[in-house]
């Protein structure tokens, strides 16, 4: 791609202040237009050292509102975050709906100067592209704008520019040996970013190359970029709005007339739940002996990790009631409190709301040598959002693969992944509710929302059965967990935690 530029493209002063008077004012309005309809919006600034990156962010915000943007320098990774997966720190940095975040270097560092470094390992290398394409290809199904930018200059000028700001005391200090040494290997680097760029251009985030050698052409060519991809979102933002209006009219009106066979359905629905044994169970004294050793254990594996640094992150879902805080509680009994934490998700808050669904689950994803516990987890999804009507049939249908590429991400990173169903009957969850109406001091667990839950009972297992047959995989799998005896129950989480970080410590 690069092989291509004619990098000795100007532009002369009259007719860049022309079209700068044109399209500053105009991008200010695409900005504002943005924030009306919530559109958020991500700008990458990648290039060769010395292209100009910062003096072309300067110009690109100078048109904006600065209580609507965010500008983040990327540079090494911080001790904090080399102990999370790389792209934990640019999920945390993804804008809320309407903002717009800008990027001076990014998440391309890995497969760029990280890599040139010796810093990216040929292992990570080899995942790197694919977990930078899913991150890009989630954003923008979940209504972002990525708009990429690479500023090109030859090796000769680049060494000019180095140059000269090595020979000015208060600009010296940009120019590092790495940089120096990149100029002088110049051919190698730039074959790491044809590279980059080939894997990485896509329908969804394409790149574009901007000519860097005059800056004024290039301030024109990057605003002319942005305000199209920015014009080119809110048109499709507001013919999805309409069409939208039109297809919830049509639904409406087929809902009346629409009749399913149901029994044809259950007939041909692949079922896990169905063959689960819920009459196991275990006796008050064998519940009390083998916690006793399964917690011991435990204890003595949660140091094992925190010295090896490996992360852990455990989800648990299931039915109302089906014992998760009771799992949960024995599991944690006897951890090191500093060395784990428990996320109980809710329905998610106006910030949350805010940022792609994922966003508040990248947010706590746990250090390494740290375990991550979640009380009802990403899973929401494709479960309660799907049956309520809280996203579409697209967004829960795409988001079996979102799901399983953050866990392979994770994974990636080194942590363990495990997920459990806790399964109890209609007749079991039904005793429990009454159970907890009849107690003072478990009153607070049950709510109207419960029971009416209980109505779309059939729903909900369809749900299930499908999240469990999408998204169970090899390395993030789901554990269904026999509940109708809580003590069974119990154990069985905590001996299938023993048995994977006893596994996960052996092949270390």
């Amino acid at each position: 791609m690069l092989e291509q530029i004619d990098l000795t493209k100007k532009m002369g002063k009259d007719e860049y202040k022309e079209k700068m008077g044109e399209m500053e004012p105009h991008l200010a309005r695409l900005q504002r237009e943005c924030k009306e309809l919530g559109i958020p919006v991500m700008i990458v600034f990648e290039g060769f050292g010395a292209a100009g990156k910062g003096v072309q962010i300067s110009k690109l915000i100078s048109a904006l509102d600065p209580r609507g943007f965010s500008v983040y320098a990327i540079n090494g990774e911080s001790p904090e975050e080399q102990m999370r997966p790389f792209l934990w720190r640019f999920w945390t940095k993804t804008p809320e709906k309407g903002r717009i975040a800008i990027f001076d270097r990014s998440w391309y560092r890995r497969v760029l100067v990280d890599r040139f470094d010796g810093i990216t390992t040929s292992r990570e290398l080899g995942y790197a592209y694919e977990e930078i394409n899913s991150f890009e290809r989630q954003l923008t199904d979940g209504g972002y704008v990525i708009i990429k930018l690479f500023l090109a200059i030859d090796q000769k000028e680049q060494k000019k520019r180095f140059k000269k700001l090595m020979e000015s005391k208060s600009n010296a200090w940009r120019v590092s040996e790495d940089d120096l040494r990149r100029n002088k290997e110049y051919d190698r680097y730039k074959t790491m970013n044809e590279e980059m760029l080939e894997r990485t251009d896509s329908a969804c985030a394409p790149w574009t190359i901007v000519e860097a050698t005059d800056r004024e052409f290039a301030t024109v060519k990057i605003y002319s970029a942005v305000i199209r991809a920015m014009e080119q979102k809110i048109r499709e933002v507001k013919e999805e709005q309409a069409a939208h209006e039109a297809a919830v009219k049509v639904e409406k009106q087929l809902e009346e007339y629409k009749t399913q066979d149901k029994t044809e359905d259950n007939i041909l629905r692949t079922s896990s739940l169905n063959s689960v044994d819920l009459t196991l169970s275990y006796t008050k004294e064998e519940y009390r002996e083998k916690l006793e050793k399964l917690q011991k254990r435990i204890q003595e594996l949660h140091g094992e990790l925190y010295q090896k640094r490996i992360p852990v992150i455990l989800g648990f879902e299931g039915w109302d009631a089906g014992g998760k805080g009771g799992a949960i509680k024995r599991l944690t009994e006897k951890m090191d409190p500093r060395g784990y934490q428990v996320n109980p998700t809710a329905a998610p808050n106006d910030l949350e709301r805010a940022h792609h669904y994922l966003w508040r689950f990248w947010n706590n994803v746990p250090k390494k040598g740290h375990i991550a516990i979640f009380d009802r987890t990403w899973y929401g999804r494709v479960m309660v959002e799907r049956i309520e009507g809280f996203c579409t049939k697209g967004e829960w249908q795409r988001a079996y693969k979102e799901m399983n590429e953050m866990e392979a991400n994770w994974v990636h990173s080194g942590a363990v992944v495990l997920k459990f169903w806790l399964q109890i009957d209609k007749d079991e969850q039904e005793r429990r509710f009454k159970e907890r109406m009849e107690n003072p001091e478990k009153q607070w667990k049950i709510t109207e929302e419960d029971w009416r839950n209980r109505e779309k009972w059939d729903l909900y297992e369809q749900a299930v059965d499908d999240m469990l047959v999408h998204t169970s995989t090899t390395y993030a799998p789901w554990i269904i967990v026999e509940g109708n005896n809580k003590y069974y129950a119990r154990i069985k989480v905590l001996q299938s935690v023993v048995d994977a970080l006893e596994k996960r410590l052996e092949d270390d």
